[in-house]
């Protein structure tokens, strides 16, 4: 199972929109896919109808070991799309494994539990710097983090995300690597120079560095995005044909690139990937059952 945590210490930066459309892209590739929800505002929850809301959440999971994958795991009416529900309401978890002699490394024991069921695991987080941040990243084999192409949100880059992978470095004492960081260009404005200076900027500033990688592909700044998360669809099944008179390529060969670039080991099965005949998939395609 591949780990991957959207993170970032800036919110509004769009992890909740990359986890969903990059999730329910790869599930339609036929990947079994679990999202975890780590933020305290839950919108990756809400974001697709649920098939089965389970009775427990990630509160359980953390908070009292829960290892029944049926108490855990709600389906969403995307085949092959799992969830685990952020349900910490009140915000408990960060002062219970902040003193947890496990807190930091409490998922990663847990994932032995998951691993069996899924070839993909999405992590979302809350943005802004805390132990289930630094939890989720410690156990994850990728870390990838949306940036918007402004200058504020490249100085919080260097402030907290890069800062939070250095000071998980100390963790390489018990065996534990940080993952690489991916960074992700989102909201990109074709006709902004101010945007794209920015875009070249990061890319010359990480490029002699193996840890940290600026990727090829960016996320425009289109309507659909906004449009399919109203719907709760991933993208690539709301817009997966170019509009006429835009240069930006349709949504579908955005995820496709993006979804190729983080995983060529699934390059094949992404090359299937329509949009449009993937909306007709039913539950009854998918792996729910055989899962959970």
């Amino acid at each position: 199972m591949q780990v991957v945590s959207i993170i970032s210490t800036k919110g509004g930066v769009g992890k909740t929109t990359t986890a969903a459309n990059l999730g329910g892209f790869a599930a339609d590739a036929g990947l079994r896919v679990l999202l975890l929800d780590l933020d305290v505002q839950p919108t990756l929850s809400s974001y697709f109808t649920l098939d089965r809301q389970a009775p427990a959440g990630i509160y359980e999971l953390l908070a009292f070991n829960e290892r029944r994958i049926e108490q855990l795991v709600s389906h969403t009416a995307i085949a092959d799309l799992d969830l685990v529900l952020s349900n910490d309401d009140r915000g408990e978890l960060n002062i219970l494994l902040l003193h947890a002699p496990d807190g930091r490394l409490r998922l990663r024991h847990l994932l032995p539990l998951l691993a069996p069921f899924y070839d993909l695991m999405l992590i979302d987080t809350q943005g802004a710097r805390s132990v289930l941040l630094e939890m989720a990243v410690l156990a994850s084999d990728m870390a990838l983090s949306p940036v918007t192409p402004e200058i504020l949100a490249a100085r919080e880059l260097h402030r907290g995300t890069l800062q939070l992978i250095e000071d998980i470095g100390a963790y390489r004492h018990l065996g534990i690597e940080p993952p690489p960081l991916h960074l992700l260009i989102n909201r990109v404005h074709p006709v902004s120079a101010n945007a794209r200076l920015i875009q070249q900027t990061l890319r010359q500033m990480f490029q002699d560095r193996t840890d940290v990688r600026v990727l090829d592909t960016g996320m425009p700044a289109i309507e659909a995005y906004p449009r399919a998360a109203t719907r709760g669809l991933p993208v690539h099944r709301v817009e997966y044909r170019r509009p006429a008179g835009r240069s930006t390529p349709a949504a579908l060969e955005t995820m496709r690139a993006l979804a190729c670039e983080l995983f060529p080991q699934w390059r094949a099965q992404f090359a299937r990937v329509t949009g449009r005949a993937d909306a007709t998939r039913t539950m009854g395609s998918g792996g729910h059952g055989e899962r959970a």
